[in-house]
């Protein structure tokens, strides 16, 4: 696409035709405080070649999560994403496609989103999916919108083992909507009294399992307690793996269903884009946001696919409309399907249970050192560690010295004195036994 410039008559043509005196009046509802009063400070133009130095002497700072023992998680997770993945989804007829509405030209790209809503549902153990979120924690956000249209209320609980950034993007919604939010404690061990939280004025509540702190939590008792007011669960996952591993929250109760995908099929990529996954029961089918893919058959009996039940968008519904997704991860939605596709049931099993054996590994090799303790007492490939010193003071003194070790709960959670000694660890089948040794080592020095 070509950037072709307005020059000020065009700009003034533009303002007049829309009835505003000036360009600052489009941005009104920005405080004025906010605004940039000039310029930003940028350096000056520069030749493609110079730009293209600067850029790769900025990208060489970077250390790449393969080239060094890697244990980050909280959110976005390192695993093996086969090579055939990124050959098919590069094909030019997938690499350039866009939302579907001409489904006689685009039965590709709604079959594998008809597919990769079928995986989403079979995964999640729920009945209906739909075909994409743009992330696990706009997902998240829209899965509590989606609890207040249905039960017509507007309160929810969150679970102190939510992930924080979820959290703050339900807040940032909830905010501009009037919503009430109750965000308990954070909870590293999976003990807090959610059950207590929950009363008749609750429309939903939100349960991560692994939580953020890696504790895997029993869904059951909660949306037992969640049915009996009339409110909502909404189980949500950050790494899609486990589901081949622990009971899908569908046996569980949930009602909604909501995590991110990136784990499948799709890089770290230095956080995005990734893919948001949705899920819920078949009787809430109207009040699912996003699009749903549909199989039916053509005038002559032929099997087909075509997009359904969209006017839930605002390019249908404009301001009635129940969500504001009018797009999708499409790319990264057909990734997954390929590498889910790969994998198949006894691979995914497969790739779970290696990678809870490799976690477990790397809790008791690290419980082992003076003065740290693993606090989860069930977990899948992810736990939370204490140590003896400032976490991010760690964790800095480890990247120093080529091992990126996990991430300071600090980091996330600035306002919480009482976690600055913990650290989220995460150990995927891409960590070696030399990987899982250099880490032992390296904490052992920096705490010594």
């Amino acid at each position: 696409m070509r950037y072709l410039p307005h020059t000020e008559a065009d700009r003034e043509a533009m303002l007049v035709r829309i009835g505003v005196p000036a360009i600052d009046a489009l941005f009104a509802d920005i405080p004025a405080d906010k605004r940039l009063d000039d310029l930003l400070d940028l350096p000056a133009t520069r030749s493609e070649m110079e730009v293209e130095a600067a850029l790769g002497r900025m990208a060489g700072k970077n250390t790449p999560a393969g080239s060094v023992p890697f244990f980050v998680g909280a959110g976005a997770y390192r695993h093996h994403v086969p090579a055939s993945v990124d050959h098919l989804i590069q094909r030019s007829e997938f690499l350039t496609s866009y939302t579907p509405y001409q489904p006689e030209v685009s039965q590709g790209t709604l079959q594998y989103l008809f597919e990769f809503q079928t995986q989403v549902a079979n995964l999640t153990g729920m009945e209906v999916a739909n075909a994409s979120m743009y992330d696990g924690s706009t997902g998240t956000a829209e899965a509590v919108l989606m609890a207040h249209r249905v039960t017509k209320r507007r309160k929810a609980v969150l679970s102190g083992g939510l992930h924080p950034q979820y959290r703050a993007v339900v807040e940032t919604v909830s905010e501009m909507a009037e919503d009430a939010v109750v965000a308990l404690p954070p909870d590293p061990t999976g003990t807090e009294a959610i059950l207590d939280a929950i009363d008749d004025e609750t429309s939903c509540v939100v349960v991560q399992s692994p939580s953020f702190y890696g504790e895997l939590i029993d869904l059951a008792p909660i949306a037992e307690k969640a049915h009996a007011v009339g409110a909502l669960m909404v189980a949500v996952f950050t790494e899609v793996v486990s589901l081949g591993a622990i009971e899908p929250p569908g046996a569980q109760g949930a009602d909604i269903v909501v995590g991110e995908g990136q784990s499948i099929g799709n890089p770290l990529t230095f956080g995005g884009p990734y893919v948001g996954l949705f899920a819920t029961r078949q009787k809430f089918l109207r009040q699912m946001p996003g699009r749903l893919c549909g199989e039916t058959v053509d005038a002559e009996g032929r099997r087909g696919f075509v997009l359904t039940l969209s006017t839930r968008e605002q390019h249908i519904r404009r301001d009635k409309a129940t969500s504001n997704i009018c797009t999708n991860s499409g790319l990264c939605c057909l990734a997954f399907t390929i590498h889910m596709t790969l994998l198949g049931e006894t691979g995914l099993r497969r790739l779970a249970a290696s990678n809870h054996a490799s976690a477990v590994a790397m809790a008791e090799s690290l419980s082992e050192i003076s003065g740290v303790s693993v606090l989860n007492d069930s977990f899948f490939n992810e736990f939370t560690i204490r140590v003896p010193d400032d976490a991010a003071e760690v964790i800095d003194a480890l990247a120093r010295n080529g091992i990126l070790g996990g991430m300071p709960v600090s980091r996330l959670e600035h306002d919480q004195p009482d976690l600055a000694d913990l650290i989220v660890v995460a150990a995927t089948e891409t960590n070696t036994d030399a990987d899982r040794a250099a880490f032992v080592a390296g904490l052992k020095e920096v705490l010594s």
